[in-house]
């Protein structure tokens, strides 16, 4: 476990666990969801429950786990059956390549399911009035399709301002069927665009802002100990459909998509 420190905030990355950020503390606010104990006889903990990890070379659900690019199908691993989700490198170790007391840089091969090769990096800084995160992807020999997300599992705010003009229907499976309609009250456990106030999720003496350069947001805010507030470069199982210009971006030998979140403090 890594911890970062600066000035009123704190954090702990785990570059075992999926290089996630296991917590964010800020004025003695644990402001994440913690890892799960085992329990005995059990099968081990969800990596999918807990912490703040990175989504690539996808984000969210790919229906059965199956899609086309180049005349070809491709199947993925299901792991949140019957579908495959959140990316290959999230329950995987990640490199350290680079660390001080308040930075840590990481690299992770998009793993042997992967059919395309490639790798993800990641940087996480923490300042004083906020966490900087920056992800990307980048193609080896071969062109393929990518994504770029994150998953931060916040504790259960008091209040949140979560506003999008627009969110995109889902079917039965919870995956987006491409067609937009206003967005209704919550509890949510979909995929958004059209944000019409920035991000805020507040407790008591404590505002946290969440703001990226990615075009889609999924809010999962169901259940009663957790809000996830994910921000993605596409939206779920946007390698099947072309929702709308940029659902994936298709990346050329060589190149890179890389995106941004940010969570700041008052």
């Amino acid at each position: 476990m890594i911890e970062l420190r600066a000035g009123r905030a704190g954090c702990l990355i785990s570059p075992d666990d999926g290089g996630r950020i296991a917590q964010l503390t800020v004025d003695g606010h644990h402001l994440l969801v913690t890892r799960p104990q085992d329990e005995p006889g059990g099968t081990g903990v969800d990596p999918m429950s807990w912490g703040s990890y990175p989504m690539a070379p996808w984000a969210g659900r790919v229906r059965d786990g199956r899609f086309e690019f180049d005349g070809r199908t491709y199947q993925m691993p299901i792991n949140h059956a019957p579908n495959a989700i959140h990316g290959t490198v999230f329950a995987e170790p990640w490199s350290v390549s680079d660390v001080d007391d308040h930075s840590v840089t990481m690299t992770r091969a998009l793993g042997d399911h992967w059919p395309f090769g490639g790798v993800a990096h990641q940087r996480i800084e923490v300042f004083a009035d906020r966490l900087t995160c920056r992800l990307g992807v980048t193609a080896d020999d071969l062109a393929m399709p990518a994504q770029v997300g994150w998953h931060p599992w916040f504790v259960k705010p008091d209040e949140a301002t979560l506003s999008f003009a627009t969110m995109y229907r889902r079917d039965d499976s919870h995956i987006p069927t491409g067609e937009r309609i206003s967005a209704p009250e919550g509890p949510w456990d979909d995929c958004f665009v059209d944000m019409l106030e920035p991000v805020e999720l507040r407790w008591e003496g404590l505002t946290l802002h969440v703001t990226s350069d990615c075009s889609h947001w999924v809010i999962f805010d169901e259940l009663h100990h957790a809000t996830c507030v994910e921000p993605q470069s596409g939206p779920p199982d946007g390698f099947n459909h072309a929702i709308e210009p940029g659902s994936f971006t298709r990346l050329e030998p060589g190149e890179t998509l890389e995106r941004t979140m940010t969570v700041s403090w008052n």
